[in-house]
């Protein structure tokens, strides 16, 4: 698979984390991190994870606080890990909005196979979706195969994390027409999401280092200054 699907592991136990992140690491995700409740909304506002891993217990804050905030706006997969065994902490995550929950200690071909198995639900979903693009789109070195979900440049594979995918795929649906700021984070992230154009700012710097040959001049994707972002029209 060619874009990478990004974990947020928000764990304030240093050994578990770095244990986790190694494990999803060998496992061909994109990691992302986060010790307490502040670092976790600064990344998932920021980077739009495919996936939360959250554990319940951390130093700030409560781990439901943050299913409740983030569901206001976004339907993530959130699988809880957690230390917490009673059924009342159980029924508390997933009625606020949690897709699962699993019990320290836990094995990590379960967590590994309960992580596929809420990315696999989220991508039939997305496989429903009518506006989702079909065929090749080619401009120059650049292609997008929307069918196999592939960006290549130079016959080589890029690898994108989903949500940067997404952009990309986006802006190549409307190529050679400006999508707004607001356009673009309602059709990525939902129409609750806060108009911050820091999250698309983060995205396009990590999507121009790798499609561009040199991202302060790039030939693909443009910036319409303080509008929104234009791709460059297919052959």
């Amino acid at each position: 698979m060619s874009s990478k699907e990004s974990v947020l592991i928000i764990e304030d136990e240093n050994n578990i984390l770095s244990f986790l992140s190694t494990v999803f690491t060998a496992a061909n995700y994109h990691v992302l991190k986060a010790k307490d409740g502040a670092e976790a909304f600064m990344m998932i506002t920021s980077y739009c994870p495919d996936l939360i891993l959250l554990d319940l217990g951390l130093p700030d804050t409560d781990g439901l606080k943050i299913i409740k905030s983030v569901r206001t706006w976004s339907q993530v997969p959130i699988i809880v890990v957690s230390a917490r065994t009673h059924e009342k902490d159980k029924i508390a995550a997933l009625d606020f909005g949690a897709d699962d929950y699993i019990t320290k200690p836990f094995g990590t071909g379960e967590l590994l196979a309960r992580v596929r198995a809420a990315l696999r639900h989220v991508r039939r979903i997305q496989a429903q979706d009518v506006t989702v693009q079909k065929g090749i789109f080619v401009v120059g070195e650049f292609s997008i195969d929307f069918d196999k979900r592939r960006i290549i440049l130079q016959n080589q594979d890029i690898h994108l994390t989903q949500n940067e995918y997404k952009l990309v795929a986006l802006l190549a649906k409307y190529a050679g027409k400006v999508l707004t700021y607001d356009y673009i984070i309602k059709n990525l992230w939902g129409p609750n999401m806060k108009c911050d154009n820091q999250i698309l700012r983060v995205n396009m710097a990590n999507i121009r280092r790798k499609i561009e040959i040199n991202p302060a001049e790039p030939k693909y994707i443009f910036t319409e200054v303080g509008v929104g972002y234009r791709m460059v029209e297919a052959d």
